[in-house]
């Protein structure tokens, strides 16, 4: 079965997320979106574990299901209603001195029992505070967490979060290290998926040799109900725990792909800074030795440049051989295109939720239904699309935290 999983979210109890992150909103927009299987997030927080504990069923394929009597009244309203799955997800914050130098990390753990999750809880409870926010901040060594994780299920694992983010991920310029081994040292033979975050691609990535050996994963990484699906994982298997593990292992071909954002319009993506306005492409940088012509203070070095500073190989040596993956914006920032208003409107939510109503997911919408088809509801949207699916686009990069943008006309 061809299916679209999200593992990396959030709950309501991490910083500067939205209040409506619920079981219940993530289900229904999870279905809204196209996704089957979405991550908790989170499942180490007491609240929110005790919630998950309360609201989900356990399936017999290691996911879990929303209960009934919780579900949404929209969800009947719905074209698309297949089940979505839980997956048990939590990020953990990792912040450690390693070689003289302070190392901050952020992990996805995946794990395939609430049992597994109470071990993790119970011991990570003794290193660190993991009630004051979703995404605890941990002062505990990577490599530690992993063996953590490992000795609490051995189906249990860990994904690195945005491998690239400059400053809480294992190849950040600010504070990671320059291979996923050297990070998690004796255990690393345990890593076999990597996720490639919001400002960069697939394709960037194979720029780098040591990364061949993992499986490339996106994911929304959604501080809201909304932004579930911003990127997302596409397998072509059973819908189970361990066919999922199986895939993303490489162990046969059920992962079949990625959606991801335009690169660009991640907030990391180029060199700058935010206050001075000043953003580089990496060659510009070089020119100027990293150092804002405008503060004198060195620039926070982005995605783009990073990628370039550890790549062994050109991006124009050979064509891209990897998994297929599809660039895309989501629906409403196209819809606020086309009727010119922004894209957190209520103009833009009506109609929104009308297509959604009648042609099926967002990304049935962005991805799938043939461009004539769309054509006969809406032209104006099916020529955005056409231009989205073909790459016809026009970018502005992101920078030091300021997200870029993406327009299809």
């Amino acid at each position: 079965m061809r299916f679209v999983a999200d593992f990396h979210i959030h709950s309501r109890y991490s910083l500067a997320t939205s209040s409506q992150l619920a079981p219940e909103t993530l289900d229904l927009w999870a279905r809204k979106k196209g996704i089957n299987v979405v991550g908790t997030g989170d499942a180490v927080h007491p609240k929110w574990l005790s919630e998950l504990k309360e609201k989900l069923s356990p399936l017999d394929n290691g996911l879990f299901t929303l209960k009934k009597k919780f579900m949404h009244e929209q969800v009947k309203e719905l074209k698309e209603t297949d089940g979505v799955g839980f997956i048990l997800t939590v990020e953990l914050s990792c912040i450690y001195k390693r070689d003289g130098k302070t190392r901050k990390v952020h992990n996805i753990v995946v794990a395939p029992s609430f049992d597994a999750i109470d071990k993790m809880c119970k011991k990570l409870s003794m290193i660190g505070n993991i009630v004051s926010d979703g995404r605890p901040i941990l002062g505990l060594d990577s490599q530690d967490l992993l063996d953590i994780v490992l000795s609490a299920d051995e189906k249990a694992f860990i994904i690195p979060a945005h491998i690239w983010t400059p400053w809480f991920s294992v190849l950040g310029s600010k504070s990671g290290f320059d291979t996923v081994d050297e990070c998690y040292g004796s255990l690393s033979k345990h890593i076999f998926a990597v996720e490639t975050g919001l400002s960069s691609d697939p394709k960037m990535n194979r720029q780098c040799s040591f990364l061949d050996k993992y499986t490339l994963v996106s994911n929304s990484d959604a501080h809201s109900p909304e932004n579930l699906g911003r990127e997302a994982n596409i397998f072509n298997t059973i819908v189970s725990y361990d066919a999922i593990v199986k895939s993303l292992k490489g162990l046969d071909n059920g992962f079949v792909g990625t959606i991801e954002y335009f690169p660009e319009e991640g907030k990391y993506h180029l060199d700058g800074h935010r206050k001075c306005a000043i953003s580089w492409e990496p060659s510009v940088t070089e020119k100027h030795k990293g150092i804002c012509p405008v503060c004198g203070k060195e620039v926070t070095f982005g995605v783009a440049s990073r990628v370039h500073e550890l790549a062994d190989r050109k991006e124009s040596d050979a064509p891209y051989k990897g998994k297929p993956f599809y660039s895309i914006t989501p629906l409403k920032n196209i819809l606020s295109e086309i009727y010119g208003v922004g894209h957190a409107s209520k103009k833009i939510a009506a109609v929104y939720e009308k297509l959604i109503s009648e042609k099926g997911s967002e990304f049935s919408i962005l991805l799938d239904i043939p461009i004539g088809e769309l054509e006969k509801t809406d032209p104006k949207l099916a020529a955005g699309i056409d231009n989205m699916r073909q790459d016809r686009v026009t970018l502005c990069s992101g920078y030091d935290g300021v997200f870029g943008t993406v327009k299809v006309f």
